[in-house]
């Protein structure tokens, strides 16, 4: 038997490898400064999202993180309970649940806002590389270019 049928199951030669690799990685990064706020960063890139749109569905949260709901909901669950959020059935549709920011939550925001530019001073790559892998990501997750907010 030939070992050049088995090429493909060598780690090097899987795509998921490097991008589950970098993934843990870029998380451990994030760690120092999510603690000092005591979030994950489930809770963080939740929040991120909570900041840009102050109120809306549980569903359209999971749509935006690539999460479902069973993720979502205890981390939705942890964010009520320190205060940065609440969630309610919409008045219109009771089966809809919304997600809203709260003051409490809004005021996080700016203890946050560094965060981006100490994580960029920790990836290795330059501004046309992070863009170039921004996109390519993306287009992995099936988004297109126009759906992406540069």
């Amino acid at each position: 038997m030939s070992e050049n049928k088995y090429e493909g199951l060598k780690l090097c030669n899987q795509l998921c490898f490097p991008l589950y690799a970098a993934s843990r990685e870029t998380i451990k990064l994030y760690r120092p400064y999510l603690s000092a706020l005591d979030l994950t960063y489930t809770q963080y890139i939740t929040m991120l999202v909570c900041w840009e749109e102050k109120v809306l569905s549980v569903k359209e949260l999971g749509k935006k993180l690539f999460l479902d709901s069973g993720t979502l909901t205890p981390v939705l669950k942890s964010l009520e309970s320190k205060g940065y959020i609440r969630r309610y059935r919409n008045i219109k549709d009771e089966r809809v649940l919304l997600v809203e920011i709260t003051e409490s939550g809004q005021a996080l925001r700016d203890k946050a806002v560094d965060i981006p530019t100490q994580m960029a001073a920790c990836v290795q790559l330059n501004t046309e590389d992070t863009l170039q892998l921004y996109r390519l990501l993306y287009k992995l997750l099936g988004v297109s270019d126009e759906d992406i907010a540069y």
